[in-house]
């Protein structure tokens, strides 16, 4: 077990200051005080961008997990060493959102492995980036493109949309609804029409979505706005006249509750839009982005990677694999994540298959690793690498303040390894 210390970033959309999970946690770990900045993304992992440092004993200074394990393969264990040459394959943060993230996608390994030998400044490296995100608290996001139903229904009441549309792709657009078109005709019609859409100019969409705007504040006079106009207009404030506020009528809104999960795959089109996460993901920085951002905007990318696939994403509850555990198994070999719930007083053992990284989420609590009597106490804040290979004890203590009388708070932790299917079956490259 080895104590890390992790990079925060800094981005415009995250929460500020303490009202910052990222912030909150980062401080603890730190023992710096929380400044009022944006706290967007704790990372914990070996990318470039934003590398994990281990805490070595004495050592003065820390090194950087990715150098220690380049010196210690073992840790990762040889199916790691084998299938990734030696690299943690996985990227884990928690994430803390204030406002929308950029309309995005990931691109698969061959498209990602373009983009970044001809642009290696934007996209900073050759892999893909599956992922999935944990809810911590609520949360909502777009993920993925409407049911033929659904976006009929958007263009039967989106007058916006289908004037920049034209009534011809208007029509086409509805008629999937009818089931009567093959899939891949049903493709390439989204496909056009959303390509249509995002390629408007800076202009048209500014009078678009200035018209979209105004009406809906006249509507809210006389009727109860749905939840998709109210986001519009919760959107346009935060991005005005963003080709953004257009485009989330052609994606699912969903709302994660805490302890729900959904998986993203490569070229899927989604916005993160607010509250707190625990994400994972293969360890990636590349995200195509074409909306509700003052980054790089890479529209013909986007409208040409994505899959099209329309419906809504599957939602992950967890799978108990413990007395104090949920796993959550996404279709990915990179990774999976346990949410383990230690009562005050109980403990529990976990199996590390492959490398893991823990968070400490809540609590304080002791973790002794196998015959070797390793222990090290713990608590919210903490982060630990856990090589292949291990069995560690999780142990929940009670919570001493001199100011307040004790406090029974479970110790929560957060694991992310790699996938453990990966070690039974092979799964399919995603």
């Amino acid at each position: 077990m080895l104590q890390l210390q992790c990079a925060v970033q800094h981005y415009d959309w995250g929460r500020v200051g303490a009202e910052s999970e990222v912030g909150r946690i980062h401080a603890l770990a730190s023992g710096d005080d929380i400044q009022d900045v944006p706290y967007a993304e704790l990372w914990m992992g070996t990318h470039k961008s934003g590398p994990s440092l281990v805490r070595l004993g004495n050592e003065t200074r820390p090194v950087l997990l990715k150098d220690w394990l380049d010196a210690h393969p073992e840790a990762l264990g040889s199916k790691v060493v084998e299938k990734w040459q030696g690299e943690l394959p996985f990227l884990f943060k928690v994430l803390s959102v204030a406002k929308a993230l950029s309309i995005q996608a990931h691109p698969d390994k061959k498209l990602a492995q373009y983009l970044h030998s001809t642009q290696p400044h934007i996209y900073k490296d050759p892999n893909h980036k599956p992922e999935m995100a944990l809810a911590l608290t609520p949360f909502e996001a777009l993920c993925g493109f409407l049911s033929p139903e659904e976006l009929k229904k958007a263009m039967d009441t989106v007058p916006e949309l289908r004037l920049v549309l034209g009534e011809h792709l208007s029509q086409s657009l509805i008629e999937l609804a009818s089931n009567k078109v093959k899939d891949e005709e049903a493709k390439l019609t989204l496909k056009t029409a959303f390509t249509t859409l995002m390629s408007l100019s800076k202009d048209v969409v500014a009078s678009t979505v200035s018209d979209l705007i105004g009406r809906l504040v006249r509507d809210k006079q006389v009727r109860q706005l749905t939840p998709k106009e109210e986001l519009a207009l919760r959107l346009e404030k935060q991005y005005p006249g963003d080709i953004g506020v257009l485009s989330l009528f052609f994606l699912n809104y969903i709302k994660l509750c805490p302890g729900e999960a959904v998986y993203l795959d490569a070229d899927v089109p989604h916005a993160y839009l607010s509250g707190e996460i625990v994400e994972c993901m293969a360890a990636s920085d590349n995200v195509v982005r074409a909306g509700f951002t003052p980054k790089y905007i890479d529209t013909e990318t986007l409208c040409s990677m994505l899959t099209y696939k329309q419906g809504l994403p599957e939602v992950l509850t967890g799978t108990p694999v413990g007395a104090f555990t949920k796993r959550y198994t996404p279709p990915f070999d990179e990774f999976e994540v346990d949410h383990i719930l230690v009562p005050v007083g109980k403990s529990t053992e976990v199996e590390t298959i492959g490398p893991s990284i823990i968070l400490v989420f809540d609590g304080i609590g002791v973790i002794t690793q196998g015959d070797t009597q390793n222990v090290i106490g713990v608590k919210k804040g903490d982060v630990l690498f856990v090589a292949a290979g291990q069995t560690i004890e999780v142990a929940a203590t009670v919570e001493v303040n001199e100011d307040a009388p004790q406090t029974q708070v479970p110790l929560q932790l957060y694991r992310a390894g790699v996938n453990t299917c990966l070690y039974h079956s092979q799964l399919t490259e995603a």
